[in-house]
């Protein structure tokens, strides 16, 4: 299951993912329906799901802030809004990488992708880059 941040829930977005990706593919506000979801609050959701990847582009409230858990994968994308539509080709992107080809190898990590290069941490706190 892919999760999707409010701040990148379009429908172009929801689609452009579903297209390629096999799983279930939903917005964050649909976890739970008329209610407001705090940034804060959001790993609390993940956890119940199955293997869950939540995909923001709010670096600032997620990376290095959020504690990685072996139940989700939380990948931030350093993007202006204008640049919202990108978010599907560049997940496919991370996906194909081979830290984080499966469910399994994602799970547990928290990546952070920008123009110049990808990184992510883990449970280990150590952040790592991945190679071109």
């Amino acid at each position: 299951m892919i999760v999707l941040d409010e701040n990148i829930h379009s429908r172009h977005t929801l689609t452009s993912i579903a297209e390629w990706y096999r799983g279930q593919v939903v917005s964050v506000t649909q976890l739970r329906p008329g209610s407001v979801i705090r940034d804060d609050a959001i790993p609390a959701l993940l956890v119940r799901l199955n293997q869950p990847t939540f995909v923001t582009t709010n670096v600032d409230d997620f990376w290095q802030v959020v504690q990685p858990h072996s139940a989700y994968c939380i990948v931030c994308f350093n993007l202006p809004r204008e640049r919202n539509s990108e978010v599907a080709t560049e997940l496919r992107q991370i996906f194909a990488r081979p830290e984080f080809r499966t469910k399994a190898l994602r799970m547990g990590k928290v990546v952070r992708s920008s123009a110049a290069r990808v990184i992510y941490y883990d449970q280990s706190r150590e952040v790592r880059e991945i190679g071109g």
